[in-house]
């Protein structure tokens, strides 16, 4: 790396290792990149997804004095892939990481604007092609703005040319195939860095159409339960929450929605010393791939206890009317009204009650909830002009065992 000499104006060759890069580590702080910032082969890069370059007139498009747009979405993901973020080929990551002007020696600080959310996906990115110089910054831009450092506008990248090599590790990745062998595995722990809510269905999947659910043998840990804020908790609070879901000698396989908080979880493992790997697919692959099943009406989301219940009103006269359908068809997603009617035609009466029963408590409706609810069972039931005779029944009875 060249540099110019401050003293004499002569240009002089400087490479800088660990031993100079005093405090760089996985992670690092706002005041360590501060102090810093101005070293020759540190490069920030701005992990922030849906970033908008250029934006002067949206005061929280900011960036850190010369930050880079990592482009997770784009430039690093396989844009033709069926699922999105999916880990993109070697050559692709290595051109993409050449063309923000990455080398060999460089060390890497990436950040994102939400404090901790995707700039761990771009450091596990470079962790899987190979490169080993790449920390999170602590807490983000939000905590670089807390310490009122200086930030300026955020700027379209210039194409620049690095001499970045990837080289792929397979041990980083995990893909669908493997899955059910690594359920079945003792050796193994998947671990879900979804809400609670979605982890157990009790709040829908933000993708239109991707059922809710989770992967067999697999146990939840939210991305949020290490963070305080936007900074990361202490290792002492990871290591609590590591110990309590998984053995010191068990290979752990992180999985989310896309791949991207799964990788909050795998920066904190390797922290904390445990072999680990992402599932890049993760539940959005995993969700499309498999079949929902529908026999334990505790692990129905919302959606499907909905559509199960406004089929159950509308068969209730022996008759789902083509108004009643396109109702319940706008309420739900066609998949979901789908698997949900294939259920609700194998049951009868009784089990329909018990299943609706069930699935009402795990999802702990409260009286507010109940009258929306309520309301959509009226809506549904007049949306061919009336609520007959055995709707009304059907309705009434239902308000009975769910009060």
């Amino acid at each position: 790396m060249t540099i110019l000499n401050q003293k004499n104006g002569t240009i002089i060759t400087k490479t800088l290792n660990k031993a100079t890069m005093e405090g760089f580590d996985n992670i690092v702080s706002v005041n360590w990149l501060q102090a810093n910032l101005e070293q020759p082969n540190l490069i920030v890069l701005d992990a922030t997804i849906a970033r908008v370059a250029g934006s002067q007139s949206n005061p929280e498009e900011q960036q850190i004095p010369n930050a880079r747009f990592f482009d997770i979405k784009k430039d690093f993901s396989d844009v033709m892939a069926e699922f999105p973020s999916t880990i993109p080929s070697e050559q692709q990551f290595e051109q993409s990481a050449r063309d923000l002007g990455i080398h060999k020696d460089s060390f890497i600080v990436v950040y994102d604007s939400k404090g901790i959310y995707s700039s761990p996906r771009a450091w596990w990115l470079f962790k899987t092609f190979g490169h080993a110089n790449v920390a999170v910054l602590d807490g983000g831009l939000p905590e670089w703005k807390a310490h009122h450092f200086k930030t300026e506008f955020c700027q379209d990248n210039i194409k620049l040319t690095g001499d970045f090599k990837a080289k792929y590790n397979p041990s980083n990745v995990v893909y669908f195939e493997s899955l059910d062998a690594i359920g079945k595995d003792s050796e193994f722990k998947i671990i879900d860095a979804r809400s609670n809510d979605r982890f157990t269905s009790k709040v829908s999947e933000p993708r239109a159409g991707l059922r809710s659910g989770t992967i067999p043998s697999s146990v939840n840990l939210p991305y949020t339960a290490l963070l305080e804020g936007n900074t990361f908790r202490s290792i002492k609070d990871w290591q609590s929450l590591f110990s309590g879901l998984a053995k010191s000698n068990q290979q752990l396989v992180f999985t989310c929605g896309s791949g991207i908080t799964a990788s909050v979880l795998s920066l904190a493992a390797t922290i904390l010393g445990y072999s680990n790997s992402v599932y890049d697919g993760s539940w959005t692959e995993y969700g499309t791939l498999t079949t929902e099943t529908m026999e334990h009406p505790n692990k129905w989301s919302k959606d499907e206890l909905l559509a199960y219940i406004l089929l159950f009103i509308a068969h209730s006269d022996l008759d789902e009317s083509k108004s009643e359908k396109e109702y319940i068809l706008s309420r739900v997603d066609k998949s979901v009204y789908q698997r949900v009617h294939e259920k609700f035609e194998e049951d009868n009466d009784y089990q329909s009650i018990q299943n609706i029963v069930e699935a009402v408590k795990t999802h702990d409706y409260y009286r507010n909830d109940l009258a929306d609810l309520f309301a959509d069972i009226k809506l549904m039931a007049f949306a061919d002009g009336e609520m007959d005779q055995m709707e009304k029944l059907a309705y009434n009875t239902l308000k009975k065992i769910l009060k």
